[in-house]
């Protein structure tokens, strides 16, 4: 785009902005001649994607601010109208917003409920930061035709976000996904109406203990073993942290109602959106657990747990050995796959256990997600159902088998970016039921002798040792989506024929032949000895992702050797991979 296409479209941008802050940054921009600024923030708008949007803070089409809030809203809007047109003529649609602690959530999530208002759908927006889940229940539980919640998960602080959810809590999928995109694109007006004047309508409506209080109800129903909570609670000391997010206030709820002991890291317990303790507010990261560690040995904590600042995603940190002296005891990350794995295994175990095994119980799990947990489920006759990466997948399936009359009931969701499900009242990971499950599951395996470590010892004798690898290459400005594509397109016309020295003895592209699975950006190749290597451009950063999964079985040279096995050949992997992107 040329610099005075640039400089109109900034122009034009100034003249629709409402809000001072965003405004003067490109008026400042404009004076100062900074046109390569310019162009990174106007060359193009910021996509409204099948997930939303998300996108650093700041003035321009290709940002996140207020104007681009209110025209992704106006878009959504007028979708839903067409989509459940006896309800718009009614005046009876409803959306229910929330917001978490990043800078402007609040802004943004009031800017949204307004643009609803104005297209007389009913908005409940929640009076103060809430999390993910939340949200998805309660855009069920208060049967909204949709939803909306500002956040950027697990970016850094300069980022923010705006995800779109339907009327069953999950976020929109075909073909709402790109009808609300296209009414995006189409959108060349805004609707506008005062708070004060959608409040006296009747068409705002502030909402939080309504919310609250069944929403941590739900969780802690579907909690197996209450008694033994009640009788052995005290058992399991618990460090908590929020990362400066919205978990704090059900997280310590719920556990404290249970009478479970929880200390919640002081410096990282109020939301803030600098997330000046961590430099990555995201439990995948080992450093954002460091200050939650430290407290853990002080504390002689059994388990320290972590949600990112939406609290979907959970993470966790336990003790190495047990016993030990205060500030001796080293703690031992659990990643996603692992704990997906045992919270896996623990539901069906308490499943059949309690008796409550359903006749065809499923569990759904992404494609990059370790191949331990179909395993885990083959061991309990537990169907494991795969599906694409991003959890609207895994709600996805579990509508379909709510509608086809098949029998199967979904029993639990996971994929290995720290993300699970253990109730249905919920579409999307939940880190708040994932940490009283977590618990939970701690004190039942405390009361039978192991940790959680030694449960996973025995997970992979009985199922082999599965070491996962993740990748993610970084390409920003203009030039990043065509080095990208460049790189999936190197692997797509040239498949290896090795990876890590490994024969690839198949091949599938998603984007091609999904087979049972949507057509997406996605090539897997698939190793001799039972590896798996995907790649995938991410959804919602300008960044490519790279996966692998293997497994060692544990023969006559135990766990040990089986480790060793896998990290060898891990790493021979990552080597190629890295050859290859390096060629761009």
């Amino acid at each position: 785009m040329d610099k005075n296409a640039i400089i109109d479209r900034a122009k034009d941008y100034i003249a629709k902005e409402t809000d001072p802050y965003f405004r003067a940054e490109v008026e400042k921009l404009l004076a100062d001649g900074d046109f390569k600024e310019l162009e990174d923030r106007f060359y193009w708008n910021l996509e409204f994607g099948t997930g939303g949007l998300r996108g650093v803070i700041g003035g321009g089409y290709n940002r996140m601010n207020t104007l681009v809030v209110k025209s992704a809203t106006e878009g959504l809007a007028a979708y839903l109208r067409k989509a459940v047109p006896d309800k718009a003529a009614a005046l009876t649609l409803k959306a229910a917003i929330a917001y978490d602690s990043r800078h402007y959530s609040a802004e943004f999530a009031e800017a949204a409920a307004l643009i609803f208002a104005a297209n007389g759908i009913k908005a409940y927006l929640f009076s103060s930061l809430r999390p993910t889940p939340e949200l998805s229940f309660a855009v069920r539980y208060l049967g909204c035709d949709t939803g909306i919640v500002v956040t950027a998960s697990h970016n850094p602080p300069e980022y923010n976000g705006y995800k779109a959810y339907w009327n069953d809590g999950s976020q929109v999928v075909p073909p709402h996904d790109q009808g609300i995109i296209d009414e995006v694109n189409a959108v060349r007006g805004i609707k506008v109406i005062s708070r004060e004047e959608a409040l006296r309508q009747g068409l705002l409506e502030l909402i939080d203990k309504e919310v609250d209080e069944p929403y941590e109800a739900m969780v802690k129903s579907r909690l197996f073993r209450p008694d033994l909570i009640k009788a052995r609670a005290g058992e399991v000391k618990i460090v908590y942290t929020p990362l400066h997010g919205t978990g704090a206030k059900p997280v310590e709820k719920v556990l404290g109602d249970l009478g479970l002991p929880v200390i919640t890291v002081p410096e990282q317990r109020e939301g803030n959106g600098d997330f000046p303790t961590v430099a990555f507010p995201n439990p995948e990261e080992a450093a954002a657990l460091d200050m939650a560690i430290k407290l853990g040995k002080k504390e002689r904590a059994d388990v320290v747990m972590a949600t990112d600042p939406d609290a979907d995603r959970f993470g966790i940190a336990v003790p190495a050995k047990a016993g030990g002296e205060a500030g001796e005891e080293t703690y031992t990350l659990v990643t996603g796959n692992q704990m997906g794995s045992l919270l896996a295994d623990y539901i069906f175990l308490s499943l059949r256990e309690t008796g409550k095994m359903p006749a065809k119980p499923v569990m759904v799990n992404t494609i990059v997600t370790t191949g331990m947990q179909k395993r885990v489920a083959a061991a309990y006759g537990v169907e494991c159902v795969e599906c694409l990466t991003g959890f609207k997948w895994i709600a996805d399936v579990m509508r379909r088998y709510e509608k086809d009359g098949s029998g199967k009931t979904f029993v639990f969701g996971c994929e290995e970016s720290y993300g699970y499900l253990v109730e249905t009242e919920v579409r999307d990971k939940d880190g708040v039921s994932a940490a009283a499950l977590t618990a939970e599951m701690t004190l039942y395996w405390r009361s039978r002798g192991k940790s959680l470590l030694d449960r996973l010892d025995e997970l992979y004798v009985q199922n082999g040792y599965w070491q996962e690898l993740g990748i993610s290459k970084y390409f920003q400005g203009p030039e990043g989506k065509t080095i990208m594509q460049g790189i999936m397109d190197t692997y797509r016309s040239n498949p290896p024929k090795t990876l890590g020295e490994i024969r690839v003895t198949g091949f599938r592209d998603l984007a091609r032949d999904g087979g049972d699975l949507p057509v997406s950006d996605v090539l897997q190749f698939f190793l001799e000895d039972g590896t798996v290597v995907s790649a995938r451009p991410s959804g919602t950063e300008p960044k490519i992702k790279f996966y692998a999964s293997c497994c060692a079985e544990v023969g006559s040279g135990g766990l040990k050797a089986a480790r060793e096995e896998a990290a060898r050949k891990l790493e021979a992997i990552k080597k190629d991979i890295n050859r290859t992107i390096g060629n761009f």
